[in-house]
């Protein structure tokens, strides 16, 4: 698709990547700074990427949005979001129920869309936008954990997209074995797809 027939971005999308989030938005401040953190770390790797300044808006968004239901009561979205994800932990409720807000105000990025779904657990079916969210939700500079290893995580990102998101997901797999949980299938379906080293939907084929 050339750059002249490339649609607009959704209006909530573009006030998204000014950090203007949606007056439904239920994320209490702390939240809000994590937020504004991944959505800046986003947008440095687009931009260190090369991308054109609508991919670079698009990326920067994702990270304003990805949480932007994350304070609701679980409980409160449960039966909002699609069948599909109703069996989810209470902790993972916030991306679908995002999402489907999100299309309820007209968006129709897919790729964003499922990014925010399944930022949480991951997904076999993620482009380079949902793999970008999953690294950054984790790898943002606020957390303060293995910082060093989490900062040369962030740094080589852009050019070992697929190598760094290994290594994030490695990680969370050894925090959930180690507190005795299960592993979701859609994570280890992700896991799965990387390990296999199979190349990665672009955003036309989703």
């Amino acid at each position: 698709m050339s750059a002249s027939s490339t649609p607009p971005l959704h209006p909530l999308i573009e006030a998204a990547a000014e950090g203007q989030l949606p007056d439904w938005t239920e994320a209490r401040n702390g939240r809000r700074k994590h937020m504004a953190r991944v959505a800046q770390l986003l947008r440095s790797w687009a931009e260190e990427r090369g991308d054109l300044a609508r991919e670079i808006g698009r990326w920067t968004a994702v990270g304003y949005l990805h949480d932007i239901l994350r304070d609701a009561d679980p409980e409160e979205i449960r039966p909002l979001v699609e069948p599909a994800f109703r069996d989810y932990p209470g902790g993972a409720l916030h991306g679908p129920a995002a999402a489907q807000r999100l299309r309820e105000e007209g968006v129709e990025d897919e790729e964003l869309l499922k990014a925010i779904t399944l930022h949480t657990l991951g997904s076999a079916e993620f482009g380079d936008l949902g793999m970008a969210l999953f690294a950054a939700d984790f790898l943002e500079p606020g957390r303060k954990f293995r910082e060093k290893w989490r900062g040369d995580l962030r740094r080589r990102f852009p050019g070992d997209l697929q190598g760094v998101v290994r290594d994030v997901l490695a990680a969370r797999f050894r925090n959930q074995l180690d507190r005795g949980r299960p592993l979701r299938e859609e994570s280890v379906a992700f896991w799965n797809r990387i390990t296999e080293g199979k190349g990665w939907a672009s955003a036309s084929e989703l």
